[in-house]
């Protein structure tokens, strides 16, 4: 595609050689002929100090936000903003051959995207799934790098979708990659903000960054079904600009409602009241989370006009996320569960599930991530020690912290423990420990990996899969 092509969407001029345009990155070091560089300044590297070199290297141009002198160069107000638009009209603009539904929240996102994929698919509406665990389509399954890919890997997803006939997308929508604008220019045909708990601070620095970060979602929308039970959200409702449809188990006046809950170890059962209809809600999957998370699904997929008995029905036949309250088979009378927590309200909320359906003990074996917030250490070992019988602190994913400096950050919170405490750094040896603790009628959890099979040492990923140890363990 000509380069002059591509600027239209821009509207800006060509300044630069009308020449071919190969591919588009923001990594100086994929730079090669024929492709266009976007400088992005972020917070350890600024890309126009590589703008003069990718000239150098065969850059047709750089896309820059500052001049830097150079006759290839483009300037816009932002970079990343340009590096989306960019992105979609190099694939010729396949975001708008598929009706996006975007998801977003602390907790939630993934089980939500897999049930209204899951609904869509059996309504007869090919759809493609695009987040944390997977991104697929059809028969095509590929393992994710980044929940919400940067944007020519999701404009390339998206290409793909609708070569393959898809007439819809349901995508989780992170909190960075709105803050990256990795989806700007994006209509989403419906949204969904699931819950706000804080997380990524680290990155946005405070809860209200994070909290706007999430709300610019609904203003790419043409409606938003948010959860009126989280105060954060219902607090900054003001702040959408949407029509908002709300979901709750408690409120009265919110639009959809869950009546007569049931939880237990059968899964759960509930009510679900719209505005002119009442519909029985039922699944096999367990716990107060995944009341939530089917009734935001139901609620985005009611708001696009589809039959409520129909996505009722289809409900009923929805089955586990990978790495999401996963039960891993084990040749002994206990049961062996994985499941992606990682923040303090998603580590609550499963053991509070699985404090439902156990009739013996929890054995917890459980970190938390290295570069992260360290904040949520102390409350996530506090939790763990109200609500499991026996917690295992171990490694998560260290990165390049020191694995036993983060345990000790947990330890801090758990210096009224309920529980009993053990301490084992090296994180295949706490399950191996944990296996060899439990005995007829507990529940073993792992939680903090999920899906992942890999854990981050250093700068490096080293291979990891929590259902291989289980497996070698009983072999």
């Amino acid at each position: 595609m000509k380069l002059s092509v591509l600027l239209q969407d821009l509207g800006v001029a060509c300044m630069a050689a009308d020449r071919e345009v190969t591919f588009i990155t923001d990594n100086s070091n994929k730079v090669a002929d024929g492709c266009i560089f976007i400088c992005i300044e972020g917070k350890r590297f600024d890309g126009h100090t590589k703008a003069k070199e990718a000239l150098e290297k065969g850059a047709v141009a750089v896309v820059v936000q500052k001049d830097m002198g150079l006759k290839e160069q483009i300037l816009v107000e932002n970079t990343r903003a340009a590096y989306a638009r960019l992105s979609a009209a190099f694939f010729g603009h396949p975001e708008r051959k598929l009706r996006i539904i975007g998801v977003t929240g602390t907790n939630g996102k993934t089980s939500t995207c897999f049930f209204i994929k899951s609904i869509l698919d059996s309504l007869g509406k090919k759809c493609g799934l695009i987040g944390t665990v997977e991104n697929s389509w059809g028969n095509t399954k590929n393992q994710s790098i980044l929940t919400t890919p940067e944007p020519m890997e999701l404009n390339k997803l998206f290409s793909e979708m609708v070569k393959d006939g898809c007439e819809y997308c349901v995508m989780e929508v992170s909190s960075q990659a709105l803050s990256q604008k990795r989806v700007h220019g994006i209509n989403f045909c419906a949204s969904a903000i699931t819950n706000i708990t804080p997380e990524h601070l680290d990155y946005h620095g405070c809860m209200e960054n994070y909290i706007n970060a999430k709300l610019e979602l609904m203003g790419q929308s043409d409606f938003a079904c948010i959860n009126i039970d989280d105060e954060l959200i219902s607090e900054n409702i003001n702040k959408i600009n949407c029509p908002v449809y709300s979901y709750s188990t408690i409120d009265n006046k919110a639009d959809y409602t869950a009546k007569n809950i049931i939880c237990n170890e059968n899964g759960i059962r509930y009510e679900f009241v719209g505005f002119d209809f009442i519909n029985r809600v039922e699944s096999s999957l367990f716990g107060k989370f995944t009341v939530y998370n089917t009734l935001c699904a139901i609620s985005v997929l009611v708001n696009l006009g589809f039959d409520i008995d129909k996505i009722t029905k289809a409900i009923e036949n929805i089955s586990l996320v990978k790495g999401r309250c996963e039960i891993v088979p084990v040749p002994r009378k206990y049961t062996v569960m994985i499941d992606y927590a990682h923040t303090p309200d998603g580590l609550r909320n499963i053991l509070s599930a699985v404090r439902e359906i156990t009739k013996g003990r929890i054995i917890l074996v459980f970190g938390c991530g290295g570069d992260r917030d360290k904040l949520k250490r102390p409350e996530m070992g506090k939790i763990a020690g109200e609500l499991s019988n026996i917690a295992v602190v171990t490694s998560d994913n260290p990165r390049n912290e020191n694995p036993l400096l983060i345990i000790n950050d947990i330890l801090c919170g758990m210096e009224k423990s309920k529980a009993k405490i053990a301490v084992i750094e090296n994180r295949r040896q706490a399950i191996e420990f944990a296996l060899s603790k439990a005995k007829k009628g507990d529940i073993v959890l792992l939680a903090g990996k999920g899906h992942e099979t890999y854990q981050v040492i250093g700068d490096t990923k080293i291979p990891f899969d929590e259902r291989q140890i289980i497996k070698d363990y009983f072999n």
